[in-house]
């Protein structure tokens, strides 16, 4: 396990100890420390899989040893001069009280927490406490009274450390037991208190997070006092210069803030002049932890005190010459109005606001969704009360939409898409008219990113504006559509073809069918695409298409392509079949792919094949009126000489045995079963995976009992690999449907000392 091994060899390494420990069992107790000091690194490892790996392995060795091995191992770690060995060691010790479970660990803590030989065994001790909260969480709740116990008397231990580690532990046991349990925590309350009026520094800003998880837990008007009480030495910790004392003090104004029992008018008065005074500045923005923390408590202070009190205090600050205060201030603004709404927003703040995300929006230069968001939520939150400022946003966009930045072109699009609904409940079709008009002469934008904001914007115009008023006229968009289809860009695919699909959903009749045919072949190659969104958004603009020109043309198209080389590009054909299947109904299809398959071409003949696959797995119970109709298509392809002809029919088979099911298609399935059966030994592992797919199927279809009567034949067969391959049927057979198989077990008749016969199995009524 040394420090250069790869990620990789390590992740190996540790699942070799991980197996070895559940064959070694409780032999492995000699070397429990040998392992212990390679492993507990890993639970402080920074990537989240070494340390879960990390748990896995110390729970299992646990449970391999037993508890006094371990707790005989670890003991001498407990007060190593070391603190990394006492971290990683307390850490060892909460997954094993996970793994044996808290109260088993519980004298050991008792000693460990109370020792009087060195404050290093009590540090530990209660480092222990506040890790098994963090691991287990509520499932600390019946253990809550004993653990707080066991560790209250480190609040006046004459050790700054072992008071600092208790007080971050009952955060930690408060944090865990939310919203229950302040009983529990009722003998640490006073020395508490006590403890923030007389530290400072670290000690006093472990005692406020300590406080501030346990003000939630109480009734509101305990809630009340305490926090009126906390408050005046929160206020005086605002000036605080130390970064850790501000993000505990944010956090503790935020918990205290949420708790019903603090009023609005308190926090108008007391807090807010002194917090924006202190933490509304430029080196909040600068460091992220602290600016996630103070948009957060503000956030919370607006959930009480109201949107307008907190939005006048910042709004002018949109206008700051700090682009990352800027944010800080759009993004609060953003999450309070998504909270609260606008309505106590008067018009004279209202006039600011739209002023200054213009500015903010102007002005940015970094490549962020921040202002886009704050920009689209606010302009949604004040929804008919933005109609007088819309002529200068579009005014914004539209000159912003010709700026020789790629990025500010992007975002101008990006910013239609977000306020296209708006515009509609404003009644700006005219407005929009000429956004659509604008945004189609930019369709020639030659960086990609920015082409698919484009079309993303075209997309929202569309959606809200209807086929009929949309300029340009859909006759004359399209068709410039078509060839954007071939561009490979993600973002561009994705946009284009949904677009295509809206119009074809909505507005078909406003295009030729050349042109749709058009663009059933561009459809084909999108098929492919490595993004599971643009494969379905393409299946679904087929079946659109499909359904506006009639399934015939579309149809004579793809089975043409049948006949390629590409593989790939067959598949893709044969899902689109089955969608204009699902879309025009079966009978429309079925006819022309079944003369297909007389085509005497390998790929063909698989094509039509596969293409039944997806479409019986696509029309589903639709499927019962037509499975007569291919059974003699499927009779032949499982009887092909060609391992991939048997492979694909059996897949269909699958499909059409779930789809039917309860459908009274049994003697049908029973026919085709008989020509699946003879598959049962090949080797090819593909078609191993569809015979078995295509009993399973038919396992739902059928009755299990029906497969079983199949099965027993080859149980018992004196050559192994028979044996092997019926007992893989059946035990898929007892894992999908156990309790339906004891019915048609053979009977065996009863001898003398047994009674095997099950009479109740045999009442009829």
């Amino acid at each position: 396990m040394s420090p250069t091994l790869e990620d990789q060899e390590r992740h190996l390494l540790v699942k070799v100890i991980d197996r070895i420990l559940y064959k070694l069992d409780d032999l492995v107790r000699p070397y429990v420390h040998k392992i212990l000091v390679v492993i507990e690194p890993l639970l402080i490892d920074e990537d989240y899989y070494a340390r879960v790996e990390g748990r896995e392995i110390i729970s299992n060795l646990a449970k391999a040893a037993g508890l006094a091995t371990m707790i005989s191992t670890m003991r001498p770690d407990i007060d190593n001069i070391d603190e990394y060995v006492r971290n990683t060691t307390a850490r060892a010790f909460a997954v094993v009280a996970s793994a044996l479970g808290i109260p088993s660990l519980l004298p050991f803590l008792k000693a460990v927490c109370k020792s009087k030989k060195s404050w290093q065994a009590r540090h530990t001790g209660i480092k222990i406490v506040q890790q098994i909260a963090i691991l287990m969480g509520c499932a600390i709740l019946p253990h809550l009274k004993s653990l707080v116990e066991i560790i209250e008397h480190g609040l006046v231990d004459e050790q700054q450390k072992v008071r600092t580690i208790t007080a971050l532990a009952l955060a930690a046991l408060a944090e865990a037991a939310t919203p229950y349990g302040i009983e529990s925590f009722d003998s640490v309350l006073k020395p508490l208190w006590k403890g923030i009026r007389t530290h400072r520094g670290k000690g006093l800003a472990a005692f406020l997070k300590a406080i501030g998880y346990l003000i939630p837990l109480m009734d509101a008007e305990y809630a009340n006092y305490y926090t009126r009480e906390v408050m005046l030495i929160l206020i005086r910790e605002f000036q605080s210069p130390d970064e850790e004392m501000k993000k505990i003090v944010l956090k503790v104004v935020k918990q205290c803030c949420a708790t019903d029992g603090v009023e609005a008018q308190y926090i108008k008065e007391e807090i807010l002049p002194h917090f924006f005074k202190h933490f509304w500045n430029h080196r909040m923005a600068l460091d992220r932890r602290n600016y996630r923390q103070l948009v957060d408590t503000t956030v919370e202070i607006a959930n009480k005190v109201g949107a307008s009190e907190i939005v006048n205090r910042v709004v002018d600050d949109l206008k700051d010459e700090n682009e990352q205060y800027r944010k800080m201030v759009m993004e609060t603004i953003e999450k309070i109005m998504a909270n609260l709404g606008a309505a106590d927003i008067d018009s004279r703040l209202e006039e600011q606001l739209i002023d200054g995300i213009l500015y903010a929006f102007q002005e940015q230069t970094t490549e962020d969704v921040v202002m886009l968001n704050g920009f689209g939520t606010i302009v949604n939150q004040l929804s008919k009360r933005v109609k007088p400022y819309l002529p200068q946003i579009c005014g914004t966009i539209l000159w912003r939409l010709n700026n020789k930045s790629a990025k500010v072109r992007q975002q101008a699009a990006d910013l239609i898409s977000r306020i296209a609904v708006v515009m509609k409940t404003c009644q700006e079709e005219k407005l929009m008219g000429h956004l659509g008009v604008v945004l189609y002469e930019y369709l020639g934008e030659e960086y990609p990113e920015v082409l698919g904001s484009i079309l993303g914007a075209l997309k929202a115009i569309v959606n809200v504006i209807g086929m009929t008023k949309m300029t340009p006229p859909i006759k004359d968009l399209l068709p410039r559509l078509t060839p954007i289809l071939k561009n490979r860009h993600e973002k561009v695919q994705e946009n284009c073809i949904d677009l295509v699909g809206r119009i074809a959903d909505r507005g078909p009749e406003y295009v030729s069918a050349r042109e749709w045919m058009r663009i059933c072949f561009e459809l084909l190659e999108l098929l492919k695409a490595h993004k599971k969104a643009i494969r379905r958004a393409t299946v679904n603009t087929f079946g659109y298409i499909a359904k506006a020109i009639g399934p015939h043309d579309v149809l004579a198209t793809l089975l043409n392509n049948l006949k390629v080389q590409e593989r790939q590009n067959r598949v893709c054909t044969t899902v689109a079949i089955a969608i204009v299947a699902e879309t025009c109904r079966p009978f429309t299809v079925l006819p022309a792919l079944m003369n297909e398959y007389r085509v005497p071409e390998l790929n063909v003949q698989n094509g039509v094949l596969k293409s039944l696959s997806f479409l019986f797995e696509y029309i589903g119970e639709m499927g019962k009126d037509y499975i007569y109709a291919v059974c003699p298509l499927l009779e032949d392809a499982l009887m092909d000489r060609d391992l991939v002809h048997r492979q694909t029919a059996c897949a269909a088979i699958k499909h059409m045995a779930l789809g039917v099911y309860g459908f009274g298609c049994e003697d049908a399935l029973i026919h085709l079963l008989n020509y699946v059966w003879p598959n049962i030994f090949e080797t090819s592992p593909h078609l191993v995976q569809a015979f078995m797919d295509a009993v399973e199927g038919l396992r739902v279809a059928l009755g299990p009992i029906k497969i079983l009567q199949y099965t027993l034949q080859g149980l018992f067969h004196p050559a192994r690999k028979v044996r092997d391959v019926y007992w893989k049927i059946y035990n898929s057979l007892y894992i999908g449907a156990q309790d339906a198989l004891i019915v048609g077990y053979p009977r065996i008749t009863n001898d003398p000392k047994n009674q095997y016969i099950r009479y109740e199995l045999e009442y009829n009524l």
